[in-house]
């Protein structure tokens, strides 16, 4: 078995949850394809058996978040479920809008040392609840867009972010909050899109079952944007052989399919030669 589910991940379970709820139902290993914060909350793409060899091949990695950012707290992890460490000021709803064009394009990004990026073998949340002392070197990140949408009280405020893969959402608002001189933790993300998948066709593991479950199945090749190619008898037994076939296909990704239809893999066109690049059977 094969496929996604879109998975509309719950405000307090890890992702690793979810995809534990979706490997018992499937009955085949599975995973995700971009974690979330236990305090976060939306879009959550699940693989479903071999689907997760194709994560390579996504051409749209880009995601959207709602985020919620508190301003005038700091805490240690980001995010208001922290231990507040200092306190500033709340800006005000223009002084906000004049600083987030500085953050969009390409940026360089300091990660949260509550993460799970691995410093010398170990996690740098582990390392931060140890009492550790290290220092997180910065990455580089792509922003396309980041729109103010609306004051929600006294010292929050709610965005929403256009970004590429591997963005923290919580060091951005660390970053922006800084930029004039004080202090902001996010309280509240909802992730709406992540590629191809989005929020409205998602689905809460909770109303998942034995019996509906197939029902939210997205088909693997339904997802990859190329051509299809569907070989024929000759073709089948040279390339899902490993053999290369001779192709007029211009150079590139495309999908194939068995002779009967059913979807096999990607194959790749290189100087009018054909070859599997990546199967799932």
């Amino acid at each position: 078995m094969t496929g996604f589910i879109c998975v509309n991940k719950a405000e307090g379970v890890s992702s690793a949850r979810e995809v534990s709820k979706i490997r018992k139902l499937a009955g085949v290993p599975c995973g995700h394809m971009g974690t979330l914060d236990p305090m976060a909350s939306g879009v959550l793409p699940v693989a479903i058996g071999n689907a997760a060899r194709l994560f390579d091949f996504f051409l749209d990695k880009k995601k959207r978040y709602i985020a919620r950012f508190s301003f005038g707290l700091d805490s240690d992890t980001l995010d208001i479920t922290g231990n507040v460490q200092k306190k500033g000021f709340v800006p005000a709803e223009s002084e906000i809008s004049d600083v987030l064009g500085k953050f969009c394009g390409e940026i360089m990004q300091v990660p949260p040392r509550y993460s799970a990026k691995n410093v010398d073998g170990e996690r740098g949340y582990q390392l931060a609840r140890s009492g550790v002392d290290f220092q997180l070197a910065p990455k580089k990140v792509s922003i396309y867009s980041i729109l103010l949408l609306e004051k929600c009280d006294e010292n929050s405020f709610l965005f929403q972010i256009d970004c590429g893969g591997g963005t923290y959402i919580r060091s951005l608002a660390r970053d922006i909050a800084a930029e004039m001189g004080t202090y902001a933790v996010m309280s509240g993300l909802t992730r709406t899109k992540s590629g191809v998948f989005d929020i409205e066709h998602s689905v809460e593991t909770d109303k998942l079952n034995a019996d509906n479950f197939y029902d939210f199945i997205i088909p693997t090749d339904s997802v990859l944007p190329y051509e299809s190619i569907c070989a024929s008898e000759r073709e089948a037994k040279k390339l899902f052989n490993g053999l290369n076939v001779e192709s007029d296909k211009p150079d590139g990704i495309y999908k194939i399919y068995c002779p009967d239809g059913s979807f096999y893999g990607l194959a790749e066109a290189n100087n009018s030669l054909m070859r599997v690049k990546k199967k799932l059977c």
